[in-house]
């Protein structure tokens, strides 16, 4: 068994090892276009660095299977272009990115043209997925996902559990898509509460005891409340971290669709707005209320 990675960030570089480290017999070979990241997995047993995309098909048995662990738009579309042109009549691309799934589709479209195989995967479990697996969403014909089945058991938290194959390309990165609209909406709930009971002085109340709390037995436990768990006990006043939440795409991805299906979804829809709100992008109108209550009833406006 042996495959390529392509892009060694947080996520790629922790499947690399994980794919390396998944016994005898497994090789893997990895590019990014920081070489010191490669460099880094060097002592990995079973990784084996490529200077260059070149270098790391040429290192691959056909025929071949390539993942890709990139950010979406630019840097996925021109690193499958380039990949693309070095490949041959049966390899397989996978992009393990999060993707819009309509670009999803639209590349495995241009790709079948080739004769090469595209399959999308959503792929959800962050830092911790090196030591406690991946959750795996595949989208794409049924040949080509059984060909990178075997990667994905081996990534998956066990064979048999952890990965889906969703349907046809692009299922798998729409099904990551709304896994990602449900996620804000959980960590949006999660952070409301949470504030709502630090907002209680008078009780003094310990949101990290009440987290673990919750933690066990209670219906709202989860990894994420794992997560905030854990982030309570280290700062449960969050001194020091900035109020300010990005948002990788996907999320507003999420509710463009519930807008163009019909699909009411406002619980996702609100996350996103607050996640906005948050980067700063509500301080106009923010600014602009505060004139017009002056306006309407005389009331001060704070000065910066």
């Amino acid at each position: 068994m042996h495959i390529g990675i392509i892009g060694l960030g947080r996520m790629g570089a922790n499947m690399a090892r994980r794919l390396a480290r998944g016994g005898a017999g497994v090789r893997v070979s990895g590019h990014d276009h920081n070489d010191s990241l490669a460099s880094l997995l060097a002592a990995e047993p079973g990784f084996h660095p490529a200077d260059t995309l070149q270098a790391l098909v040429a290192s691959l048995p056909s025929p071949r299977v390539i993942w890709l662990m990139l950010p979406a738009g630019e840097a996925t579309q021109a690193t499958i272009n380039e990949t693309s042109s070095l490949l041959s009549a049966g390899d397989i691309l996978v992009d393990g990115g999060n993707a819009n799934y309509k670009d999803s589709q639209r590349r495995a479209a241009e790709l079948q043209k080739k004769g090469i195989a595209f399959v999308d995967a959503g792929v959800s479990g962050g830092v911790w997925g090196l030591a406690n697996g991946y959750c795996l969403m595949l989208g794409g014909d049924k040949d080509a996902v059984a060909r990178v089945t075997p990667f994905v058991k081996l990534l998956a938290p066990a064979p048999d559990t952890g990965w889906l194959h969703c349907g046809a390309a692009g299922s798998g990165h729409f099904v990551k898509m709304v896994h990602n609209g449900i996620e804000y909406g959980m960590m949006q709930a999660l952070a409301e509460g949470f504030a709502l009971l630090d907002a209680k002085k008078d009780l003094a109340l310990d949101t990290a005891a009440i987290a673990e709390l919750w933690r066990h037995g209670s219906v709202v436990r989860s990894w994420l409340l794992d997560l905030t768990a854990e982030a309570l006990h280290k700062n449960s006043s969050m001194a020091g971290i900035k109020p300010v939440v990005a948002d990788s795409g996907e999320g507003r991805w999420s509710v463009d669709e519930a807008v163009s299906l019909g699909v009411p979804a406002p619980v996702i829809a609100m996350a996103l707005m607050s996640r906005f709100a948050s980067q700063g992008k509500d301080d106009y109108a923010a600014k602009l209320l505060a004139m017009m209550r002056a306006g309407f009833g005389g009331h001060a406006v704070h000065k910066e």
